[in-house]
């Protein structure tokens, strides 16, 4: 049988069509998809701690439900000193705001002396700006009610994939022909591990972190060093913009709160040193599979995931991101899209060779 072959336009166009269908259906299934997408990362970091509860003959079930609940107080003592330093942070408000208010007036005036716009148009400008921001903000406090009211589901989730797991991994390895089986092995081993080392790498970074944002800001003296600090760090766990996001914050607050601008100068000088101790010390160190995405796909994915599921969007981006290069790396027709995610960078493109002429034949 002669298989017939289509023109190239109309594959790309299939495929275009296609990839825009999946996004779609997984946009419109967000509310779903979200809780069981975190429970598939929890469920692969706990597989270890149920697998080392099951050494010691305790039933599959019952060590799921131990996991379950070790990993709930872990949260559940995080949140609990969140709130705490929220509630101090929200006892202030009205100050803020009123400092706030003023330095904004000061910024309105100097506006209108050096460049000559009067209040209403500076006025009238934010509104718009603020006005065309909305939709964003609505979409991404949407998504987050929408996840915070299915957040039962990340347990019940998180349970069923670890107890079915032997079910869902003899599904995946006979879905694939029998030839293929050892690379399959290979695929669900290195994700795994990658996935594992990544989580892990991540929380034990965002601790040092969250420690050392906040001794550096108890000594310039910012108020809320400790709730600072902390939101830093988990801002950080986004590539690139969270660490901007996590520096604009303490500057912000410093300006409300204090006169002048040395504490803003420190700390962003205490930040950027900050950074170059996480990126060059701790981040190497405490992550033992590398995520070796560049940050032009970095920045995008996790853009496109705010886009797609809002803050869970781009939390979820990266390790997903970096499940899909390791299965671009396995796969002979997808290694160029696996080296177009990675950080590797090519001496010279490969066009040089083709373009460049033949040698002439000796005579």
């Amino acid at each position: 049988m002669v298989l017939k072959e289509y023109p190239y336009y109309l594959k790309v166009t299939v495929i275009l069509f296609g990839l825009i269908l999946f996004i779609h259906i997984l946009g419109a299934l967000g509310d779903v998809l979200v809780p069981l997408a975190f429970a598939l990362l929890v469920a692969i970091l706990l597989n270890p701690l149920c697998n080392k509860l099951n050494s010691y003959k305790i039933p599959r079930p019952v060590a799921i439900i131990i996991a379950l609940v070790i990993a709930i107080l872990g949260v559940a003592a995080i949140l609990y000193f969140l709130s705490a330093q929220i509630i101090s942070f929200s006892s202030s408000f009205p100050e803020l705001q009123k400092k706030f208010g003023d330095i904004t007036q000061q910024v309105e005036n100097w506006v209108h002396t050096n460049f000559g716009i009067d209040a209403e148009r500076q006025v009238a400008f934010i509104k718009s700006t603020l006005s065309n921001s909305k939709a964003f903000f609505g979409r991404t406090l949407s998504t987050v009610l929408g996840t915070l009211g299915l957040i039962f589901l990340i347990p019940v989730y998180t349970f069923m994939i670890l107890y079915y797991k032997n079910l869902i991994l003899n599904f995946l390895y006979e879905v694939f022909s029998e030839k293929n089986s050892k690379q399959v092995a290979e695929i669900l081993k290195e994700t795994k591990s990658a996935v594992q080392s990544y989580i892990v790498g991540l929380l034990v970074e965002m601790v040092i972190v969250a420690i050392m944002n906040s001794v550096a800001l108890l000594l310039l003296g910012v108020k809320y060093a400790i709730l600072l600090g902390v939101i830093g760090a988990i801002l950080n766990m986004l590539p690139y913009i969270g660490g901007l996001i996590a520096i604009a914050l303490p500057i912000l607050i410093a300006t409300v709160t204090k006169d002048g601008y040395s504490t803003q100068f420190g700390i962003l000088i205490a930040y950027l040193v900050i950074q170059f101790i996480d990126n060059n010390i701790v981040f190497p160190r405490v992550v033992s599979f590398k995520v070796q995405i560049n940050a032009l796909i970095s920045i995008v994915i996790v853009l496109l995931g705010n886009e797609l599921w809002g803050i869970a969007g781009m939390f979820l981006s990266v390790p997903f991101v970096a499940v899909i290069k390791i299965i671009f790396d396995r796969i002979d027709e997808l290694k160029p899209w696996g080296k177009l995610l990675g950080d590797t960078i090519p001496t010279r493109p490969l066009g040089r060779n083709f373009l460049r002429p033949k040698a002439k034949a000796a005579a």
